[in-house]
């Protein structure tokens, strides 16, 4: 079976190894553009979730170059995530696709039926196969966070622009063509030596910016107007919050203690919204908190428009804001948005917390002054 999947981030380097590594061909869609958004608005609902017509696009390009079926996640909660896939479904027979969806649904909606979905991907392997691309697409998940996550330090210290983003994406071709979990080290090894041995300037960096929300628009760089790259390059270290070995670590590996996460999550964003809202809303209070705490200069918010459980993050987060004195901008992108007024309120965030920093510099200048006389 000739199979695709949405496009988000880096994760179609694990889901490519895990498609092929079962006996099937992957067949994947071009990186989002905005060709992609176009085909997906063109036949999606007005009202829809910004990703969801993204997965729209991907699907059709993919179809173009020859995909048969989608592979894509269920979910359940409040948010409309868990209806995607069926929706996506219909939207696809009224334009008069045939393509096939295999949505897998999450365990808790059951073990039967995910087995039962799982065996349409699985029939044509055997168990030493599936064990073998279920441990290979693992590794690269993991390896590909790391990366990232390295790259988001580094990018902030770099002498060169670009010279990170470069390196990172050697790093990643890196374990997208390792065959085995031994190559994917291997390949990690020489990704991290590559990205610290970048030419650096250690005091270039001041500001470290927090970054929550929706996992889709944070992970998918199209979708955000490459915000990570535009921080770093900026000389701010960015701490994204959600990472994709994450989200499959709780929402699958370990999804039996789903309810006991949830709970500290609630803990964590007392008294400020203390339940679940569905989606990544609870979690986006949660980690804003964190952050604050930790002593971040600010904090960027991104989410879809009309995504209802970041909108009620969004509506208890100025409370944070003020509690906390931590600067948070609220970044909603839907097929409007424009790079050029996102990346001037971004630039205009990043003054602000640099007029910030200053004003506390001298502050404290004073103060030591001060008592330096007495």
């Amino acid at each position: 079976m000739r199979i695709t999947f949405p496009h988000m981030g880096t994760a179609y380097i694990p889901f490519r190894a895990l498609i092929n590594g079962l006996g099937h061909e992957t067949i994947l869609a071009p990186k989002c553009t905005q060709k992609t958004l176009s085909l997906g608005t063109r036949h999606a609902p007005e009202s829809a979730c910004l990703p969801l017509k993204i997965n729209i696009g991907n699907y059709l390009e993919a179809a173009e170059r020859g995909a048969e079926a989608v592979l894509m996640a269920g979910g359940i909660g409040p948010c409309r995530f868990g209806f995607y896939g069926y929706v996506q479904h219909e939207i696809l027979k009224d334009i008069g696709s045939e393509l096939e969806m295999l949505i897998i649904e999450p365990p808790a909606t059951g073990w039967r039926q995910l087995l039962e979905r799982l065996s349409r991907l699985t029939k044509q392997a055997s168990k030493a196969q599936i064990t073998y691309a279920l441990r290979l697409a693992w590794a690269k998940f993991v390896a590909c966070d790391r990366l990232e996550q390295l790259s988001l330090v580094v990018r902030a210290h770099e002498t060169t622009k670009g010279s990170t983003t470069k390196a990172l994406e050697h790093a990643l071709m890196w374990v997208d063509q390792a065959d085995s979990v031994a190559q994917v080290k291997r390949a990690v090894t020489e990704g991290v030596r590559a990205l610290r041995c970048l030419p650096q300037d250690p005091d270039r960096a001041v500001l470290t910016v927090g970054v929550v929300g929706e996992i889709y628009t944070i992970l998918e760089p199209f979708v955000n107007f490459q915000l990570e790259e535009q921080l770093g390059e900026m000389g701010v270290v960015v701490r994204r919050q959600i990472w994709f070995s994450d989200w499959i670590l709780h929402h699958i590996i370990l999804s039996v203690f789903q309810s006991k996460r949830i709970a500290k999550l609630c803990r964590l964003a007392k008294p400020y919204l203390n339940h679940f809202v569905g989606g990544h809303g609870l979690e986006s209070v949660a980690h804003t908190i964190q952050l604050a705490q930790t002593g971040v200069d600010g904090i960027v918010h991104v989410l879809p428009f009309t995504c209802m459980p970041e909108i009620v993050a969004q509506s208890v987060l100025p409370l944070v804001s003020d509690d906390y004195q931590v600067p948070i901008l609220t970044m909603v992108v839907d097929e409007h948005s424009a790079a050029s007024g996102v990346h001037t309120r971004v630039e205009a965030f990043v003054d602000l917390l640099l007029s910030r920093r200053r004003a506390r510099a001298r502050k404290e200048a004073v103060g030591r002054q001060n008592s330096g006389s007495a």
